[in-house]
């Protein structure tokens, strides 16, 4: 009886080294192409159970052990070059926002200088120059008419105002005309710098 026992023991190690060998000379290759799935269950279909054992080939084993350590080295290599990318990113996303504030400063300075002029070396809001120049032709213009009734003398000294207004009118129309121009020059400068804010706004 233990004769025979140990006959069986040796026919069903036979057995299973010949199906080893044979399970082993097919798919060395062919496993390698498959995904972890794949080869998960191309392993489990080929699986013998011995004793109410699985016969596991050490071979299939190893390659599903090695695609899984590959799948995981290159899911880390995507996830850190992902995280240098993100980094990459902030940093020009800071940077533009560092780009813009300049932008924003430099366009309300540039639209202060827009609102102001210098008078007697002071700067002075546009509306409130007009005002005082205005007021100062206003003021002329009285003191004209009312020296156009006064005596010879009186009347050479409102010529003499009359050729001063026109002077000063002359020259105020001439500053009315630079004024303009750099009005326009400043608007213009005005326009390229919020175009350039708005491609700011828009890469952002």
């Amino acid at each position: 009886m233990k004769n025979s026992f140990l006959i069986g023991l040796s026919l069903s190690s036979i057995l299973v080294c010949g199906s080893l060998s044979d399970i082993k000379a097919q798919d060395t290759t062919k496993v390698a192409n498959l995904s972890l799935t794949s080869q998960y269950n191309e392993m489990l279909s080929k699986t013998r159970t011995l004793d109410g054992y699985k016969l596991v080939n050490p071979t299939r084993l190893t390659n599903l052990w090695r695609s899984a350590t590959d799948s995981l080295k290159r899911e880390q290599r995507k996830l850190r070059q992902a995280e240098a990318k993100l980094n990459t990113l902030t940093t020009s996303v800071g940077t533009l926002k560092k780009t813009l504030t300049t932008n924003e400063e430099a366009l309300a300075a540039s639209t202060l200088k827009l609102d102001q002029v210098s008078f007697l070396g002071m700067p002075v809001d546009k509306s409130t120059y007009n005002l005082i120049m205005w007021g100062a032709v206003l003021l002329l213009g009285i003191a004209l008419f009312v020296s156009v009734f006064q005596s010879t003398s009186a009347r050479k000294e409102a010529r003499y105002r009359v050729k001063l207004f026109e002077e000063l009118s002359t020259e105020f129309q001439t500053y009315k005309v630079k004024a303009n121009e750099r009005e326009k020059k400043l608007a213009r400068e005005l326009q390229d710098e919020r175009n350039k804010l708005d491609d700011l706004g828009h890469r952002d």
